[in-house]
């Protein structure tokens, strides 16, 4: 099942790059390297606040936030066309995997790993 959203923007982004001729830049590997970069353009922008300042961020630095926030998804929406991956789905069966992996009587205010409560 694929949300209407995720499929309306995985179109929009297959003509923007097709508009462009960029779709032989796009391979998985190509699409995975643009994605870490862009999460660590997003890190970039929390380095060295406190927690405190992470939440509280000004309205220009929550703006380029949000823009590199649109890049990660937008690598993320290609590179899972790409490979024909319904991204839904996906999200879905991780949800479910996680919940048998953290249930929720057992890790609840914990941050550690499912293999150190088991």
């Amino acid at each position: 099942m694929s949300s209407p959203d995720l499929h309306h923007l995985k179109q929009r982004l297959r003509r923007f790059a097709a508009e462009r001729d960029w779709e032989q830049f796009h391979s998985p590997k190509n699409l995975a390297m643009a994605l870490v970069v862009e999460a660590a353009e997003l890190v970039e922008h929390f380095q060295w606040l406190t927690e405190a300042q992470s939440e509280q961020l000004p309205a220009d630095k929550r703006k380029a936030v949000a823009h590199e926030l649109a890049d990660i998804q937008v690598y993320l929406v290609r590179m899972a066309d790409r490979l024909d991956i319904d991204l839904a789905s996906a999200i879905d069966e991780k949800l479910k995997l996680n919940g048998e992996k953290y249930p929720a009587d057992k890790v609840r205010g914990s941050a550690r790993k499912y293999t150190e409560y088991e």
